[in-house]
Formats: structure tokens, C-alpha cells, sequence
């Protein structure tokens, strides 16, 4: 079989792609995959790393990480891939699945594992199903697109690429005023100073200075280790490494008497993780309404403001006519744009957006982008955006990375 013969797939968030990856994996091969028939076929996914990890935990053994002591559910999203990655290689697949290889994954490790993923193609089939443009791998392939269940074969890269080209987005509405206004009085939102942490004696951010002020838009950068969600769980009050340290929320000094409550009424949060919290059967207009009261859910009976301000909102969105159905029916990219107006219906000074597209194809990526943007445009609300990768569209005024050293990680900043 000629090995520099790859396929492609372009998912989104509405295909099937499990039912997909099964056929791929049992031999029922989709037309146009028939060279596959009858060789061997692995698969490399965020799933295959959960499937493994139960078995360790259920077992107490080891299977990919029996060279290393160290658990496979304690190594970072990197150290995992790499370690399921060799773990494959050694079973010497004819052609493997690679499932969004690059979730989760800092563009330093993004980087390296393209470059393996390159050098592994010289000598195996790579099959890639990924959902964003931008990582897809230059290699000789027959281009595919699974819309819904249905795959659509292209002649050649350039017509995939031209069919499969970005919109730009464009929220024409205006952004929801508020109801009642969260007002910070300080202009400095957030102060580090010069402030070190350490877990267990191991040294995690080293000397940190930062400052977030009033209506400023910034991205967090940095690889998977380098303490993003430390440094964010001191800012929203759900780390005790801020006592002690020059560290002020909001003006005050971390410690001087402010509860966790009173900080967090100032502050917007969303992470994709949260939508988790909402398994219940809440409906969509419902989810918005209780931002205004900061539970995972609506017990009160909603005010005629609130159900007015969800609706606009709803309308922004252009998911008015959803506001009945049931949230967890939604799709994934629905669900966010939901949750981050459901952080912003009080217009706190503060907005913290962790890894929110993550897991989004392009289009509804672009889409959260668009939102984002409208928001840092058209509100007096700071925001913090932390992601992996560097959206595109995405229009930061700061970016402030965070450097992983051996004394902990060094911060710095960069206009964008």
C-alpha cells in the first residue's frame, strides 16, 4: 500500500462522528476508504486516553505508561498524548485515527506533536478528523467532509478548501443593556505583585506582576504546567495561595475582609467544564435568567425585567425561538454562546473566559469569537481570555504570557 496516501475528514459540531470512527475501526468502511480494508487501524483520541485510564484505575495496572511511574491520570494533556502515541507505534498500525489530535494541547506542544505526526506519516496511513482548518496536516490526502452522517468526497485540496473557507460573522443587534450595573470603584481590577507560589514545595509562578485594569481586554497564554488556572483560581477567590501575598481584588488587598461571594458577584466566569453542572431539565431562557441570581439553575420565578433582558440576549444570539427548549439539548456551540450572556447579563467589571472554545469546529468558533469581541467593544467589562491556541479574529488589547522555568513560571507582557 503506498504510505504517503493519507485521508482527511472535516467534522463539525453537528456530525456524527462516532458512528464514523466505528466503521473506520470495524472494517465497514465508508466508499472511498476501501484501500483500508483489512488492515489494521488504531486510534488515537482524548477518549482512547479516558478508556485507558479507567483501566489503570479499575485494574491497577499500568498498559501505556508501564515504562514510567508515574500515573497516566497525573501527566499533563501532552504527556498523555505522548505517551498514548508510542504506545500505538508499537503495535505497528497500518493506518491511525487521529481524532482532533491537538485538543487541550499548547501551541509548543501543538508544534512538536505536528512534527511527529509528520515523520509517522513517511511510513503509516494517517487518517485526521479534525474540526478546525488550522490543523490540518500538508500531507497528500483525499479530502472529505461528514455532514451530519453523509461524507462529501472532494477531487482535490484546492476545491476543499474553497468550499470549506471561513464566513466572517457579524452580530448586527446591539448588546443587551443591564438591568442593574455592577460598578467596580477601583480602576485597578487586579494587582499582582511580585507574587510567588509554590505547591508542595514546588515552585509554580515566580514573581508575578500584573495588572488588569478597568475595560481592558487581555489573553492568557501559556503551556499546559505553567499555572493559567492558578493564577485565575486566585483572581476568582477558589485559592487560598492569595493570602499572604501582595496580591489586590478589586482594590483591596487579598485577605483585608471581602468574602468569596462579594468577589465573585463581580466577576463573569466561563469554562466549556461548566456546562456539566447542568444536567437538569432547564430551559434556555430559564439558564440566561439565572445569571441574575448566580445558581446552576432557576428556582425563583423569573421578574418580567429579567425575562425582557433573556430576551434580548436571545435575540442577539439569534436563538429566540429556542428559549422554551430544554439547554441540554443544544449544541455544544449554542451552550457557550448561552453561558458566556448568562456571565454577562449583570455586565460585571470582570470577565474570565477559560479555554471557551475548546472543542468547537470553525464555525461556531467564529462565532464565539464575534461575541467576545462585541462584548470587549460595546461594554465597560474587562475580560481575561485564556486559551491554547491564538484564535483568529480574536482582538485582544494585551497578551500576557506565562514562562515555565524551573523557579516557578515568569510572566510578561505584549501588546497584541
Amino acid at each position: 500500500m503506498d504510505a504517503t496516501q493519507h485521508y482527511l475528514i472535516l467534522t463539525d459540531n453537528k456530525a456524527a462522528i462516532k458512528p464514523l470512527i466505528q466503521k473506520l475501526m470495524n472494517g465497514q468502511l465508508p466508499n472511498g476508504f476501501q484501500p483500508l480494508q483489512n488492515k489494521l487501524g488504531l486510534l488515537f483520541s482524548r477518549s482512547e486516553i479516558h478508556r485507558y485510564m479507567d483501566e489503570e484505575e479499575r485494574h491497577d495496572i499500568k498498559i501505556i505508561t508501564s515504562n514510567t511511574a508515574q500515573p497516566l491520570k497525573t501527566m499533563s494533556s501532552g504527556e498523555q498524548k505522548k505517551a498514548l502515541l508510542q504506545h500505538l507505534l508499537t503495535q505497528q498500525p497500518d493506518y491511525i485515527i487521529l481524532l482532533n489530535p491537538y485538543d487541550n494541547l499548547d501551541v509548543a506542544t501543538q508544534t512538536s506533536l505536528k512534527a511527529q505526526l509528520v515523520a509517522i506519516s513517511k511510513h503509516t496511513i494517517l487518517v485526521q478528523v479534525v474540526s478546525r482548518l488550522d490543523d490540518i496536516l500538508e500531507l497528500d490526502a483525499s479530502y472529505f467532509k461528514l455532514e451530519v452522517d453523509q461524507l462529501v468526497g472532494y477531487t482535490d485540496s484546492a476545491s476543499f478548501f474553497t468550499s470549506n473557507k471561513e464566513q466572517k460573522v457579524v452580530f448586527n443587534k446591539k448588546l443587551p443593556e443591564p438591568l442593574l450595573k455592577i460598578e467596580a470603584t477601583a480602576e485597578k481590577l487586579i494587582e499582582f505583585n511580585e507574587v510567588s507560589v509554590a505547591f508542595n514545595g514546588k515552585p509554580v509562578l515566580d514573581r508575578i506582576q500584573w495588572t488588569i485594569k478597568k475595560n481592558e481586554f487581555w489573553q492568557l497564554i501559556g503551556p499546559n504546567g505553567s499555572g493559567k488556572t492558578t493564577l485565575l483560581s486566585m483572581i476568582t477567590g477558589d485559592s487560598h495561595k492569595g493570602y499572604g501575598t501582595d496580591l489586590k481584588l478589586f482594590g483591596n488587598k487579598k485577605g483585608s475582609g471581602e468574602s468569596v461571594w462579594e468577589l465573585k458577584s463581580k466577576i463573569g466566569y466561563f469554562t466549556p467544564a461548566m456546562t456539566d453542572k447542568f444536567r437538569g431539565y432547564h430551559s434556555v431562557e430559564h439558564m440566561l435568567v439565572s445569571g441574575f441570581h448566580d445558581s446552576v439553575g432557576l428556582y425563583v420565578r423569573p421578574t418580567d425585567q429579567e425575562k425582557r433582558k433573556a430576551k434580548e440576549w436571545l435575540q442577539l444570539l439569534d436563538l429566540e425561538s429556542k428559549k422554551n427548549q430544554q439547554f441540554k439539548d443544544l449544541s455544544q456551540g449554542q451552550k457557550r454562546l448561552v453561558m458566556t450572556a448568562r456571565a454577562m447579563v449583570k455586565h460585571p467589571p470582570l470577565l474570565i473566559l477559560d479555554e471557551p472554545t475548546a472543542g468547537l469546529d470553525d464555525a461556531n468558533a467564529s462565532l464565539f469569537i464575534a461575541l467576545v469581541n462585541k462584548i470587549a467593544n460595546e461594554s465597560d467589562t474587562t475580560i481575561v481570555f485564556v486559551s491554547h491556541r491564538k484564535e483568529i479574529g480574536l482582538e485582544p488589547q494585551f497578551n500576557y504570557y506565562l514562562e515555565p522555568a524551573v523557579t516557578g513560571s515568569t510572566g510578561h507582557i505584549a501588546k497584541s
